[in-house]
């Protein structure tokens, strides 16, 4: 599955690539202002940081909510109290798309992500210039190597960088390179099962100086208390928001100490 999602990802922003050259895109982003310090917003705190994400879909769930307008959505979350937006670009399992993006940029101050299975420059230049402040690099699927080559691109721009780990090993890479900003993905992205006994086994390794990210498994309030118990300075929630009520929802999770 997540090969699948990676080569469909490639794909689709070699396609692009063809209508919208690189130039171009830096051309774009060079009539830009600074991107939002993601690694300020979500900074240690006495309670715990909220990046609420905006997803339609997913490849295990299928539809998940109507969201006709990402703008519209990523207002809400900022109005409720979200620190910060992360944007699913990926159309296929996702039904995400760019324009989400550079929509959501357009509407709120707090930093949002590209959430979308990078392996490319060109996906990175893509994201700045729609108006991302930071990006998602999944380590399960680059190499040491890609990983450090996209993660000094990314800060080349300007931009933040959330490292997505899910082992052990990936920990170790994501604190080799400096990471700041680092994510335990308790989702297995091949048989998305999810385990938040993953994020309180594994939190430890994580540099001390990074930020520490939960990702996945937040259905209420009480897995933000036990992410946060575990060690966790920010959650990243999706689902639980675009099904339920994000305007209770947001301010009981981010009152969380």
């Amino acid at each position: 599955m997540l090969e699948g999602l990676f080569e469909q990802a490639r794909l689709a922003s070699e396609r692009r690539a063809t209508s919208v050259s690189a130039s171009q895109l830096e051309q774009r982003i060079s009539a830009l202002k600074p991107p939002v310090d993601a690694y300020l917003a979500l900074a240690p705190a006495k309670q715990i940081k909220l990046i609420a994400e905006i997803k339609r879909r997913s490849p295990s769930k299928g539809f998940l909510a109507d969201i006709p307008s990402a703008a519209d959505q990523a207002l809400r979350y900022q109005d409720f109290g979200a620190h910060a937006i992360s944007v699913l670009t990926e159309e296929s399992g996702f039904g995400g798309r760019l324009e989400d993006l550079e929509l959501a940029s357009k509407a709120v101050e707090i930093p949002l992500l590209r959430k979308d299975f990078i392996s490319n420059e060109y996906q990175i230049l893509e994201a700045r210039a729609n108006g991302a402040d930071f990006v998602l690099l999944i380590l399960a699927w680059l190499s040491a190597s890609k990983f450090k080559e996209l993660f000094d691109f990314a800060h080349s721009l300007g931009l933040g960088v959330l490292v997505e780990t899910h082992t052990l090993e990936e920990i170790d890479i994501a604190n080799q390179a400096g990471a700041r900003l680092i994510g335990i993905n308790t989702r297995n992205l091949e048989t998305f099962a999810t385990d938040i006994g993953l994020f309180e086994k594994m939190a430890g390794r994580l540099n001390p100086d990074a930020i520490k990210v939960a990702e996945s498994a937040v259905r209420d309030v009480q897995d933000v208390i036990r992410y946060r118990s575990a060690g966790a300075d920010a959650v990243l929630v999706g689902e639980a928001l675009v099904k339920g009520d994000p305007s209770v929802l947001i301010p009981e999770f981010v009152s969380v100490t």
